[in-house]
């Protein structure tokens, strides 16, 4: 059974993405979906990233897309309380601590 998602329910989806972007003359944006203005710009992308999930968790969680210097998608790390679709279990989280 598929589900139907409405134009509202997409559009409240999208105010809490933030997509980290490689600007052309250098350095990284934060963009919202189909923003054409950055929300923020960082000189490095690490920086960008930690700005892009402060301003999804501002918004009460969501989606943070990673871009890599090319402009495609190379990570999506979803800010609490967004829905996770690859949560981390306790278990697995003990694990990667205990090898590191």
């Amino acid at each position: 059974m598929a589900l139907k998602v409405s134009r509202t329910e997409k559009m409240m989806a999208d105010q809490n993405r933030r997509h980290v972007v490689p600007k052309p003359k250098g350095g990284w944006d934060v963009k919202g979906s189909d923003a054409h203005r950055a929300s923020a710009h960082a000189d490095t992308q690490a920086a960008a990233i930690a700005r892009a999930r402060e301003i999804v968790g501002n918004l009460g969680g969501g989606e943070v897309t990673i871009h890599n210097k090319e402009g495609k998608i190379r990570d999506s790390d979803t800010v609490a309380p967004g829905n996770d679709p690859n949560p981390v279990s306790k278990d697995r989280s003990k694990l990667e601590k205990a090898h590191t």
